[in-house]
């Protein structure tokens, strides 16, 4: 998982830093959300590898706000595609990255809930 979050975190922040540099002009919410959605795996892939209680609540919100970004970008850019001239990360539901953002972090939240600090791995209570 958190290699997964750690190839995302290098990607989005890749097309994030490139869509700015080179032409923010041309859709700055789109790219601006880009970098927001970098910002949210990187924070992710420092918590999941991380232990302890503060990092995994830190997780939960990190992964938490990547699904209820990708969900409302994926929405706002379906509904509303003027709004966004140029695809982000999340566009159409992570649609350039075979959907995998949209998927990602549900799995991303079965896993943190797999891995709860003390809990216990035989009878799933601590």
């Amino acid at each position: 998982m958190i290699a997964v979050y750690g190839v995302f975190a290098l990607a989005a922040t890749a097309r994030a830093g490139f869509q700015i540099a080179t032409k923010f002009g041309e859709a700055p919410l789109a790219y601006l959300l880009s970098a927001v959605a970098a910002v949210v795996y990187i924070v992710a892939t420092v918590s999941l590898a991380r232990p302890g209680a503060r990092a995994y609540r830190i997780s939960v919100i990190a992964v938490t706000t990547e699904l209820v970004g990708v969900v409302a970008v994926g929405l706002l850019s379906v509904f509303d595609a003027q709004a966004f001239p140029s695809e982000t990360v999340w566009s159409a539901f992570g649609r350039g990255y075979g959907f995998v953002p949209l998927i990602l972090p549900v799995l991303g939240l079965l896993w943190l809930r797999r891995n709860q600090p003390g809990r216990s791995p035989r009878d799933g209570r601590s």
